[in-house]
C-alpha cells in the first residue's frame, strides 16, 4: 500500500467477517485532510462496520489502516484515542450521567497517566457544547434527552476529544432539518481547520450539498470514490441505488443538489 506520508487516512485491503459472512470485502480508500468526505451506500453496504475499523475500535480480519502514515493498530489505545474519534449512530446509555459529564469523557485521553488533571477540560467541554447548541442542557441527565439531543451530545463529546481524525456514523440521525444543516455546516468548519472528517450519510441530498468528496460502498466494497460532483453520476446512482437521479446546481448558492425522478430507471 502506498503511503500518504504525514497526512490523511488510508486503508488497504481491509476485510471483516461476521457470522461467516464477508461484511467488508477488500476495501482500499484514502481520505484527505482539510475536506469533508461522505461515505454513502445502500443499507447493508458495510459502512458502519468499516467506520469502526477506521477508528481503530474493531480490528479487521485482514488489511491495515494508517493515519498520517502510522499504523493505528500498532498504537496503544490511549494514543489512538488522541488521534481518532468516532460518533456512532443510536448510541444509548442508561447511566445517569449529566450532559456535561458525558462530554467531559472526551477529555480522558488527554489526562495524565500519573493522575494529573486536564486543566483545559472545563473550557473545552463548554465550547464543545456551545458548538452543537447544547449549552442549556449541560446539567440534564443523558437518558432524559431525545434521540436528536443525545446525538448532538455525542458529537460534542467527539469534538471535546480534539482529534485530527473525526469519523461519524449517521451524525444527522434523529435530527430535524435545521439541526441537520447546522451539524453539516459545523463539520465543514471542522474540516476547514485541517482535520480529516469522514461521515457516513444516508441522506444523499445532504452528502452532495456539504461534502467535497465521496466514497461509495455497495456489497461491502468501494465501488467509486472522488469528488462529489464527478462521482455521483446518474449511471452510478442507478447502478448502486436503483433510482433515477441527476446532480444539479442550486440557483441560490451554487451548491450541488440532487433531483430524483419517480419510476424504475432504464437499464
Amino acid at each position: 500500500m502506498s503511503s500518504l506520508g504525514a497526512s490523511g487516512l488510508e486503508a488497504g485491503r481491509v476485510q471483516v467477517r461476521a457470522g461467516g459472512k464477508l461484511i467488508v470485502d477488500g476495501v482500499d480508500l484514502r481520505v484527505q485532510p482539510g475536506s469533508l468526505t461522505a461515505l454513502v451506500g445502500p443499507n447493508g453496504a458495510g459502512k458502519s462496520t468499516l467506520l469502526r475499523v477506521l477508528a481503530g475500535i474493531d480490528r479487521p480480519d485482514s488489511g491495515e489502516v494508517r493515519f498520517r502514515g502510522d499504523d493505528l493498530f500498532a498504537m496503544r489505545r490511549r494514543a489512538r484515542a488522541r488521534l481518532a474519534a468516532l460518533v456512532e449512530q443510536d448510541a444509548v446509555t442508561d447511566l445517569p450521567l449529566t450532559v456535561r459529564s458525558t462530554v467531559a469523557l472526551g477529555r480522558l485521553p488527554h489526562e495524565s497517566l500519573l493522575g494529573g488533571t486536564d486543566s483545559d477540560a472545563a473550557d473545552i467541554v463548554g465550547r464543545s457544547l456551545a458548538l452543537v447548541g447544547m449549552t442549556g442542557f449541560a446539567d440534564r441527565e443523558l437518558p432524559t434527552l431525545s434521540g436528536g439531543e443525545r446525538q448532538r451530545v455525542l458529537l460534542a463529546k467527539a469534538l471535546a476529544q480534539q482529534t485530527p481524525l473525526l469519523l461519524l456514523d449517521e451524525p444527522t440521525n434523529h435530527l430535524d432539518i435545521a439541526a441537520q444543516l447546522s451539524v453539516l455546516a459545523l463539520l465543514e468548519r471542522v474540516a476547514s481547520t485541517g482535520a480529516t472528517v469522514l461521515a457516513a450519510l444516508h441522506d444523499l441530498t445532504l452528502a452532495v450539498a456539504f461534502c467535497h468528496s465521496v466514497i461509495v460502498m455497495a456489497g461491502g466494497r468501494v465501488v467509486a470514490a472522488g469528488s462529489t460532483r464527478e462521482t455521483l453520476t446518474p449511471a452510478l446512482l442507478r447502478d448502486v441505488y436503483g433510482v433515477r437521479a441527476v446532480l444539479l446546481e442550486s440557483p441560490v448558492d451554487g451548491r450541488p443538489v440532487i433531483s430524483f425522478s419517480p419510476g424504475t430507471p432504464e437499464a
